[in-house]
């Protein structure tokens, strides 16, 4: 793990995004109708999500534990496209981009999970950074 003591605590900000693409129009309309029979797909997904975010240092051996400020899921549908944007804040030495992607990975993933007993042909695309700011560098995509 790299050595962060001499690091200066900074509000800190990372917005990541991920995309599922869904087979058909009848997909969206069980998710917005809440008639998956896993149930509902964006709350499921979200707490999903928010844990994913949690964990990220427990399962990425380089991650340094840190406080997580602040955890948000959005969710945008686009023709058979979900976008799915997660921003994580916090006021710490470190960063918090890779919570931010692992945390769309997680819903994109939990989507896909409750989705595929009804239809085969999801795609999960487009794991990426968007926005980070704080510490020594901001980065807008």
């Amino acid at each position: 793990m790299v050595d962060i003591t001499q690091k200066e605590n900074t509000h800190r900000t990372a917005i990541a995004q991920a995309m599922v693409k869904v087979g058909s129009s009848d997909t969206i309309r069980a998710i917005e109708n809440k008639t998956v029979p896993k149930g509902d797909v964006f709350a499921m997904s979200k707490a999903a999500g928010f844990l994913g975010i949690k964990k990220t240092p427990e399962l990425l051996p380089d991650c340094h534990p840190l406080p997580i400020e602040y955890a948000g899921i959005e969710y945008e549908i686009d023709g058979l496209n979900i976008i799915i944007k997660v921003t994580v804040k916090t006021f710490y030495k470190t960063g918090v981009e890779v919570e931010a992607m692992h945390g769309a990975s997680v819903v994109a993933l939990n989507m896909y999970d409750m989705l595929k007993p009804i239809d085969k042909t999801i795609e999960i695309q487009q794991v990426k950074l968007l926005k980070k700011t704080g510490g020594k560098s901001d980065v807008g995509l």
